[in-house]
């Protein structure tokens, strides 16, 4: 039986930081290439990759994956809606910029706190928590708030719908997760589930959509889509899939507001934008918000 924690420890925290760093890096990855790399195509080479590599795992590791434990219809629900979650990432990323994209993604956390107390009572948020919420999500719009000056393109508000779509699929994967028998199931299996369902649909979707198929790109767009996949779709993922395990869902969640936060980083850092006053004032914002999301209940006094 798997051990679960109430709260986040100092393993929980430096793994969300570590992920949450390289998954507000991995949409400038997918976005820089996305005009060499069809996008289904570059989810399909991506997620076909990792399914090799997590069963390569699992074999040395001697993790079973194909034991029959009850897992498997909601194992299919969740790969179903994890490959529907990226096919709305790749495809929002061809209309809208990467930060844009990122604020609707980051709306995940609220589709978990909304819904997985109704099944795991044991998640409920207090109310200091709700506020910690709010707080980390405002901060992230307004980090965000200059990019959303002007006039929207229908082009750019398509990629917006896909990408507020995406988050809320992350969320409901989420909630299928911790809501069913695959609370129990080990990281890996409840990894490969998603893996290898968009493993499979992918390629189908991006022939469907008349995508061209070819291995001749550039140095760099193979060093992006390997950088996806070993260490976005394998390495992070299967941590994340292992910290659903054994910590708080909502908790968890909260954390992810860092990721586009990260993302704005990376931009000063390596397209030269400006750190202004605003990000600065958004990173305090959202430090706070999940100091009051992870915060202990106090136990008063007999």
């Amino acid at each position: 039986m798997v051990q679960r924690k109430e709260h986040l420890d100092g393993l929980a925290v430096g793994l969300l930081i570590a992920c949450c760093a390289f998954w507000g890096f991995q949409q400038i990855l997918i976005k820089s290439i996305v005009s060499e790399v069809p996008p289904l195509w570059q989810a399909a080479i991506r997620f076909v990759g990792a399914t090799v590599l997590l069963w390569a795992w699992c074999a040395w590791r001697g993790v079973k994956l194909f034991e029959r434990d009850g897992t498997l219809r909601a194992g299919l629900l969740a790969g179903a809606l994890f490959a529907a979650e990226f096919t709305c990432i790749y495809l929002g990323l061809r209309d809208t910029a990467a930060s844009r994209l990122t604020v609707f993604l980051y709306t995940s956390p609220f589709v978990v706190a909304l819904l997985l107390p109704r099944f795991v009572p044991s998640e409920k948020l207090r109310p200091a928590q709700w506020v910690g919420l709010v707080i980390a999500f405002a901060a992230v719009a307004l980090a965000f708030s200059e990019g959303f000056m002007g006039h929207s393109t229908p082009r750019q508000l398509r990629g917006d719908a896909l990408a507020l779509a995406a988050g809320t699929l992350w969320g409901l994967t989420t909630l299928v997760i911790r809501s069913s028998k695959m609370a129990t199931a080990s990281a890996e299996k409840t990894l490969f589930y998603q893996v290898a369902v968009t493993a499979a649909v992918a390629p189908l979707l991006s022939l469907g959509w008349g995508e061209s198929w070819s291995f001749h790109y550039s140095g760099y767009a193979w060093l992006s889509i390997a950088l996806q996949t070993v260490i976005g779709a394998f390495a992070s993922y299967l941590a994340w899939m292992w910290m659903l395990r054994h910590y708080p869902a909502t908790q968890l969640s909260s954390f992810t507001f860092l990721a586009p936060l990260f993302a704005l980083v990376f931009g000063v850092v390596l397209l030269g934008e400006h750190l202004t006053l605003q990000l600065l004032v958004a990173l305090a914002a959202v430090a706070a918000g999940i100091v009051l999301v992870n915060r202990k209940k106090a136990v008063r006094a007999a």
